[in-house]
């Protein structure tokens, strides 16, 4: 599997373009992400534990998440606490960075939407989750 390029709202994933944010999962299946996060926090750029629950999977050592184009898209505090309590660590990569073939389908990695880096907002919106 290879992420050939990104855009402002596309990714293309072995010559497919997908003009949604997608999730990769360990098989090589690639899902629409479902932003569960916007009702929490009123934006899909924080990745909430309801949406961490969707996009980990048994058996995933470390989640990669793209943090768009802007570098918009974090974790929420109790995001990064279910993956701490699953075993699963997370990684911040920016698209071109994805691009330049940090993946690879050998490993047993998470693909995924958002950013590691905290929301800077993150103390006062946690309580809503």
């Amino acid at each position: 599997m290879e992420i050939d390029r990104t855009t402002f709202g596309t990714i293309t994933i072995d010559e497919k373009t997908f003009e949604h944010d997608v999730i990769i999962r360990l098989s090589g299946e690639v899902v629409k992400r479902k932003k569960l996060s916007k009702k929490y926090y009123g934006t899909s750029h924080v990745l909430s534990k309801d949406e961490a629950k969707f996009v980990f999977e048994n058996g995933c050592e470390q989640l990669i998440l793209g943090s768009g184009q802007l570098g918009n898209v974090n974790l929420s505090l109790q995001a990064e606490a279910y993956f701490v309590k699953k075993g699963c660590t997370a990684a911040d990569d920016h698209p071109v960075e994805l691009v330049e073939g940090i993946l690879d389908e050998t490993s047993d990695t998470a693909r995924g939407p958002g950013g590691g880096r905290r929301h800077p907002n993150n103390e006062e919106a946690t309580n809503a989750a």
